[in-house]
């Protein structure tokens, strides 16, 4: 029977330490946004996390491909057979096709544009504020604010993840054997954990794509600050 959430409290929060310091992290974060002129928006961050999600995803096809190289040798010089309990009967495994090179130069591309965009809007809210106010107009701030509101949205996807249409979102999502554990650049991460390679190279794109739709919200919010 699955615990109820006040149980599964209990168990890994037990003085609700935790619960507390979640709390009020939120309620900071939500009177820091209310409280703002402009949407306190840092997109360098970002920037900089897609990057490392990225070396993520070249190391992991990296090593799924050594594994397969060298369990081939290893089947090849006939160590699985030199290593086998001679009172059971056993088979080697069989070889297998080395992953093959993936073609991640889209989301290479949508990543340093999404960083030049950011570095872009840094520049230009830097050159607009002074002693914390903005040397903007209240119809540039509503225009700015309303056109950052979507900048979250445009990391999803109304296709969502394969399997999974409810998960619009292409850079987090829970994996789908992990039960709560994050998984980033899902599409792609679960395709070349799974071995599904054609699919691997569809969600590269796709994952590129809303990144590419972020670097141009990002240029267009600079864009307006820059006027």
């Amino acid at each position: 029977m699955a615990r109820d959430a006040k149980s599964e409290l209990r168990i890994s929060d037990t003085d609700f330490s935790y619960g507390r310091a979640l709390s009020q992290t939120v309620g900071t974060t939500v009177m820091r946004l209310a409280d703002s002129d402009l949407l306190p928006y840092e997109f360098t961050g970002l920037a900089d996390t897609i990057h490392r999600y990225l070396d993520e995803l070249e190391k992991l096809l990296k090593t799924k491909q050594d594994e397969v190289i060298e369990r081939n040798k290893e089947i090849e010089e006939g160590v699985f057979t030199a290593t086998a309990d001679p009172k059971k009967t056993s088979v080697p495994p069989p070889v297998e096709e080395v992953p093959p090179h993936l073609n991640f130069a889209p989301l290479q591309n949508a990543s340093d544009a999404l960083t030049r965009s950011a570095e872009r809007y840094q520049k230009a809210l830097e050159k607009v504020s002074k002693d914390g106010d903005l040397a903007v107009s209240a119809a540039t701030l509503q225009a700015l604010n309303s056109e950052l509101l979507q900048s979250e949205r445009k990391l999803t996807s109304p296709g969502g993840l394969p399997g999974r249409p409810w998960f619009e979102h292409l850079i987090y999502a829970p994996g789908a054997y992990t039960g709560y554990g994050v998984k980033t650049i899902p599409g792609v991460r679960e395709a070349i954990e799974q071995k599904r390679w054609k699919e691997s190279d569809e969600q590269i794109v796709r994952a590129a794509s809303v990144l590419q739709d972020e670097a141009a919200l990002v240029n267009s919010a600079a864009q307006e600050l820059e006027k």
